[in-house]
């Protein structure tokens, strides 16, 4: 039997590694086409990568916990026949389009999973996905190799990522003149770099450099000390998975956008006693809090649709709908997943859609897809028992509105001082798409909704 070598798929993020979290199969186990056989944790998400080979487990390289570069090997499988994806590897490796395939060829040797970019023979067919330019894809796009072909008059130069491709390609360079330097000659980014740069491709790391050395390196750098403080340095910790992508986002948008920010106070009293008195009517059916106040804050972007918007290529790009996002915090670091079409949703809709999602971002299952096509953001931090704060921009949307607790705080009704429940908004908006009547704007809007509740819900 041949054994095929599946290496980590390129998992259509832009990302060049991801964390092993868990084998879902054994040394020895039978494997079908399209079984999940590993979980990796990417900056974004949890994915189960299926095997494009059907046959037995013969190697697992790596444990869980490692890092595993993108297009290093994953799993060997001795195969029991051709694999599904076989056409896909002759396109990734020579960078040609695939051979159609015959309706009904190898009817049975797949299910039709497009989870990993190249379909298989279940009704999807084996073509390429085209990808659309600065777009992210919905869904994780998979390279697969076999042993390497024997060399021949013309030898297809190796190619995993379709960055690399397009790197060289947008530099006016042929991928087959560029010498790889990974492993079985592998083409990477640094190879691509290196030509452009006109200087000859940098030698291939040492074969000790791997993901699983890496812990190990940094896990000895504890116990030396630091020369600035004077302190012992305690432990270093590599920031990757979730993490990692948090601070690139975040440091992204502190760069490139020029943020202003604009707040209010708001008496909340009345939305409380609205949601009590749906509550006693309906209680198994009543939206929470933030359902409510997603549904302000959608009437307000109908009105100001500016915030729901973004600058890309110099140019205002706006939308027709918004996909709402909304923080979550969870064990694996903050997350923003977003209800798409949110702006078509009644209140109690977006309540099922905010449980709905919290509960599969906290289960590490949230998609690619539903964690990065927001176009505006609603956080939550009052849960963290905080009044306000200085937000972030969710990278690369327009704005970002916070809601602090809700506290008695003394409030003047009708010339005289009461107790009241008052919570405090917050919006940070990119002042190159608006200023700060439009921003002013919107946050009168959702503030007044929530202080006058049912004469806005009875609009909407």
């Amino acid at each position: 039997m041949p054994r095929q070598v599946f290496m980590l798929p390129d998992l259509g993020e832009g990302l060049t590694e991801a964390e092993l979290v868990n084998w879902l199969v054994k040394v020895g186990d039978q494997v079908r086409v399209d079984q999940p056989v590993a979980e990796v944790e990417t900056a974004k998400s949890l994915v189960e990568v299926p095997s494009p080979y059907a046959g037995t487990v013969a190697v697992l390289h790596g444990a869980a916990g490692e890092t595993i570069d993108v297009g290093k090997p994953l799993i060997s499988v001795d195969a029991e026949g051709a694999p599904a994806a076989e056409t896909y590897r002759t396109e990734e490796r020579a960078g040609a389009k695939p051979p159609a395939v015959e309706v009904g060829e190898a009817a049975d040797s797949g299910s039709g999973n497009v989870l990993i970019g190249y379909g298989t023979s279940g009704g999807h067919g084996a073509g390429r996905r085209t990808r659309k330019p600065r777009r992210a894809s919905a869904g994780p796009q998979v390279r697969t190799t076999a042993e390497p072909a024997p060399a021949g008059p013309r030898r297809a130069p190796l190619v995993v990522s379709p960055l690399v491709r397009k790197l060289a390609r947008d530099g006016g360079l042929r991928i087959e003149q560029i010498q790889g330097s990974g492993r079985d000659g592998l083409v990477l980014r640094r190879d691509v770099e290196a030509a452009l740069a006109g200087s000859a491709a940098p030698e291939a790391a040492p074969a000790a450099e791997t993901a699983s050395a890496r812990p190990a390196a940094a896990a000895g750098a504890a116990g030396e000390t630091d020369p600035r403080s004077g302190l012992r340095i305690a432990s270093r910790t590599p920031m990757r998975g979730v993490r990692k992508a948090v601070a690139e986002a975040m440091s992204r948008s502190r760069t490139e956008i020029p943020e202003a920010t604009v707040w209010v106070d708001v008496d909340a009293t009345a939305l409380l006693e609205l949601r009590a008195q749906l509550k006693q009517r309906d209680p198994d059916n009543t939206p929470g809090l933030l359902a409510f106040i997603a549904r302000f804050v959608l009437a307000g972007l109908a009105r100001y649709p500016e915030l729901n918007s973004r600058i890309e290529d110099g140019e205002i790009v706006a939308f027709d709908g918004v996909n709402l996002g909304f923080a979550a915090q969870t064990e694996r670091g903050l997350l923003v997943p977003s209800i798409r079409g949110a702006d078509r949703l009644s209140a109690r809709q977006l309540d099922a859609e905010i449980r709905r999602l919290a509960a599969v971002a906290r289960d590490g299952k949230a998609s690619p897809a539903e964690l990065t096509s927001g176009t505006f953001t609603l956080n939550n931090y009052g849960v963290f028992g905080v009044d306000g704060s200085a937000a972030i921009i969710n990278y690369p949307e327009a704005a970002i509105l916070g809601v602090g607790r809700i506290i008695d705080r003394p409030w003047v009704v009708g010339g005289e001082l009461a107790v009241r429940k008052v919570t405090e908004l917050v919006l940070a908006f990119d002042h190159r798409i608006c200023d700060g009547g439009t921003a002013g704007g919107f946050l009168r809007y959702v503030a007044d909704a929530i202080e006058n509740p049912g004469s806005v819900l009875a609009d909407l």
